[in-house]
């Protein structure tokens, strides 16, 4: 595979070498093609210009704004223009932390039209995520609101500009009057720009990206503590999202999608821009869920799929419920990942909406590697996370990397198209991640069912999923160990019906030091800039942390002991001398 426009250059390094034969097998597969989901975009708005193409729900405001396939070809065109006035160059990185409306979109297919790439980054995120993300990828230009849900983002990118050395434009989505000019989105891109207009043609030709050339640059949650940044291309983005969502849900250019996740999330990413506007459908968006609003765009915009954490699903039955009107569905799909599925839900989502709830599984590295069909039982829905992509390869190995028995709980491995193409800058990573004959270590236990379904049954990797959110509890433990009153920390997930999993931060104070609360450790990481999904929900006070005999922390004892008091089965309640919760805000 040739990165024509990043071989060689920062975004390539660490980038993993695809063995020809594979090449050509996936070519030969129709799972790699030599088109993009731009060009895609763009044949659709050549040819349903008037087609809607992005509906956007925005808290506060009476009517949603409707953007049509031209309108919205217009503005990719327009922001590309702006794009190479602002000196962006094909493999540089553009950073997009915006809410759910038709500017992500216009921006992010802008970046890819100019061949650099684009960053979504999640809009709950906050400094201390933003600042590594930003360093890490070597942002040029980062786009935000100005302030959104009470969060001053213009303070912080103000900060961001002056002491990251890549960042040299930053931009806010909802200026007002107190906004400089220099960083006014609207004055820049969406007013015309007239001076470029007469060779733009050409010059966003020559900048077009091929298939193999890279799409996005997502961060993903690891066990190192700081997240990492995947690289997919548009081939393997296509093969590991696009094909397998459509192929499953029987899906068409005339299916209405809904997005309630943050385009900043991988799910929004792809789920509720590429693959919608890769295939000519309209997409609905919120920029806050609103589950009331949702069930009424059911009926006002016909909405037929999605794909969103089980949170969301619950919070349908739990609303509809309590509705006392009739509801008059199209939603044929509601495909659901990041979490386990508690059982009835299925059920629920059949008999209240006539909506098969599809599980899935996979990862930001992988695609979905396994999900079940539109159209199968409640029964097989309810039984397991999907059958394997056939275009791709699963196995489940012990430790010495030896398959298990069919049954048998054991380490998820996935080969095949739609694995990513590395990490940015960190071939250590990279390589580490695959074994020696070339599968992707999913960092997952799962087994194979006698029907050949896949069962998740835990992870590997300190990754705690909250409402279909990664968070890594290494990277929470790094911030409370500089805490003037905390000795030792562990933090480990414990089950919720809703969100399927919070966060515990299991503690060992220092002798001698202040009594510590729930309120006194979400203080201290609001202060050091931790985005509020990353806020421990509860604290447990313990003298000592359990150990084996090697010093390392056995995480699985307080995961059972939290689970245990819950009266649920481990995601893996310890006896606690002291425990308090809150809720933070500002998350599903």
């Amino acid at each position: 595979m040739e990165l024509r426009q990043h071989k060689g250059t920062r975004l390539g390094a660490g980038m993993r070498t695809f063995d020809p034969h594979d090449v050509q097998r996936f070519r030969g597969d129709g799972q790699w093609r030599d088109r993009t989901f731009l060009d895609d975009f763009l044949d659709h708005a050549g040819a349903s210009p008037d087609k809607a193409a992005v509906v956007s729900y925005v808290q506060g405001r009476t009517l949603p704004e409707t953007v049509t396939y031209g309108q919205l070809r217009a503005y990719v065109d327009r922001f590309a223009a702006v794009l190479v006035g602002l000196g962006v160059e094909r493999g540089d990185v553009v950073s997009i932390q915006v809410a759910n409306g038709w500017e992500g979109p216009a921006l992010a297919l802008a970046t890819m039209r100019v061949g650099a790439v684009p960053n979504p980054i999640p809009i709950i995120y906050r400094e201390h995520e933003v600042r590594h993300m930003m360093e890490d990828a070597g942002t040029k230009v980062y786009v935000s609101p100005q302030r959104f849900r009470g969060y001053d983002f213009e303070e912080m990118a103000l900060r961001l500009h002056r002491e990251v050395p890549s960042l040299t434009h930053v931009f806010f989505t909802d200026g007002d009057a107190t906004v400089d000019a220099e960083h006014d989105f609207a004055r820049h891109f969406i007013e015309p720009r007239r001076e470029l207009a007469p060779k733009l043609p050409a010059i966003l030709e020559a900048l077009r990206p091929g298939a193999d050339d890279l799409a996005m640059l997502v961060f993903t949650s690891g066990t190192t503590g700081k997240p990492k940044a995947a690289l997919h291309t548009f081939n393997t983005a296509w093969s590991g999202y696009r094909n397998v969502i459509v192929d499953a849900l029987d899906l068409t250019s005339d299916d209405v999608a809904f997005m309630a996740s943050t385009l900043g999330h991988l799910t929004g990413f792809i789920h509720g821009m590429l693959v919608p506007l890769s295939m000519g459908q309209k997409v609905v968006y919120q920029d806050l869920w609103d589950v009331d609003g949702m069930l009424d765009m059911m009926e006002t915009e016909g909405l037929t799929w999605t794909l969103s954490a089980t949170t969301f699903a619950l919070d349908m039955v739990d609303a509809q419920r309590h509705r006392n009107r009739p509801l008059a569905s199209k939603l044929r799909a509601f495909a659901c990942g990041g979490a386990s599925i508690p059982p009835g839900v299925a059920v629920d989502m059949d008999r209240i909406f006539a909506t098969s709830l599809v599980p899935l599984w996979g990862c930001s590295e992988t695609g979905i590697a396994s999900i079940h069909h539109l159209g199968s039982s409640v029964e097989v829905l309810d039984a397991s996370d999907g059958y394997p992509v056939p275009w791709q390869e699963t196995r489940v190995v012990d430790e010495t990397l030896a398959p298990v028995e069919a049954g048998t709980i054991g380490n998820l491995q996935v080969r095949g198209p739609g694995v990513f193409a590395g990490y940015l800058g960190r071939a250590d990573l990279t390589e580490g991640a695959f074994s020696p004959d070339g599968w992707y270590d999913t960092g997952d236990l799962g087994k194979v069912l006698p029907d050949g379904a896949i069962r998740i049954e835990g992870r590997s990797k300190d990754i705690i999923i909250r409402g279909g959110q990664n968070i890594s509890a290494v990277e929470i433990e790094s911030a409370l160990y500089k805490h003037p009153a905390i000795q030792d920390v562990a933090v480990v997930s414990y089950p919720d019906d809703r969100l399927g999993e919070r966060v515990c931060a299991v503690v060992v104070p220092r002798e001698g030091g202040a009594a510590l609360t729930l309120e006194d450790v979400v203080a201290f990481l609001d202060a050091a800039g931790m985005a509020k999904p990353f806020w421990p929900q509860r604290l447990l006070v313990l003298h000592d942390l359990p150990r084996t005999a090697s010093g390392k922390v056995q995480k699985f004892v307080l995961r059972k002991g939290l689970a245990e008091e819950a009266g649920k089965p481990p995601h893996d309640r310890p006896q606690s001398p002291a425990q308090s919760e809150v809720q933070p805000q500002g998350q599903p």
